[in-house]
């Protein structure tokens, strides 16, 4: 049996798809208490009932980028284990930088299945987990706490933002800034005391379309007031960088 055969094989799905059902019982369990606590405070039921579908509809157009991400991931790691990460507490932009790391950190050049051990895809499973594990352990620790004290201090600045809002961009800005950097570093490298042009333009081309895009269905959804496409930029966006990255790929190898 190949590790692609076992990463794929009948326990992973069982283990996997036991988590998931667990957790998806979990959102039945909350919507039905939302429901009642909707009728006991006196809401219309055909109001409760559009706010259901809207929700619906609304969630299911952006998961098209998780389904890209699990995608992405399973050509290495198969299809179980991206689809726990994703569908219980993964983060999209985490999992496929944490896991190239891991990788290479287990000796391999990046996410590359054919140099893929089973002591490479436990390490890299066990980095996945613990980096992303402290959020929760934080909230149950801490959340209320931070809650409090965010709620005390959130005050709108001259430009009518939040400090929350202020500081998820800030946060966002940095971890674009180290992506950009690590691509930079990738393509341009310090030798024999001059600069070292690699050729890994790739990983910047597929970032300059990603951020086109982005941008462009930003102006389409706030400058032109087209909402609905809000739903579909993180999937398009992505859609349109990986298709520039690999025409981009073909080209300079044709």
């Amino acid at each position: 049996m190949t590790i692609q055969e076992k990463l794929n094989s009948p326990a992973m799905y069982l283990i996997t798809g036991a988590i998931v059902l667990f957790v998806a019982g979990l959102c039945v369990v909350f919507m039905i208490r939302a429901w009642k606590a909707g009728q006991a405070i006196g809401m219309d039921r055909k109001l409760l009932r559009k706010t259901i579908t809207a929700s619906a509809t609304f969630s299911v157009l952006p998961s098209t980028a998780i389904l890209l991400g699990v995608i992405a991931l399973s050509g290495t790691l198969g299809i179980p284990l991206p689809w726990l990460r994703l569908s219980v507490v993964g983060a999209l932009h985490y999992e496929a930088s944490v896991a190239d790391i891991a990788a290479r950190g287990a000796g391999m050049n990046g996410l590359n299945a054919s140099e893929l051990t089973l002591e490479a895809f436990t390490s890299i499973a066990f980095v996945m987990t613990v980096g992303i594990i402290w959020g929760m352990v934080l909230m149950l620790t801490l959340g209320k706490t931070y809650c409090n004290r965010i709620t005390r201090s959130n005050k709108k600045t001259k430009g009518g933002r939040s400090f929350a809002d202020v500081a998820m961009t800030a946060m966002f800005v940095g971890l674009i800034s180290a992506y950009l950097g690590s691509y930079i570093a990738q393509m341009v490298q310090v030798k024999g005391g001059g600069l070292v042009f690699t050729g890994n333009i790739l990983p910047l081309v597929t970032a300059g379309f990603s951020a086109l895009a982005m941008a462009g269905m930003n102006y389409l959804a706030v400058k032109k007031k087209q909402g609905w496409v809000e739903n579909f930029s993180i999937a398009g966006s992505m859609l349109i960088g990986m298709t520039a990255a690999v025409l981009c790929g073909m080209a300079v190898s044709a």
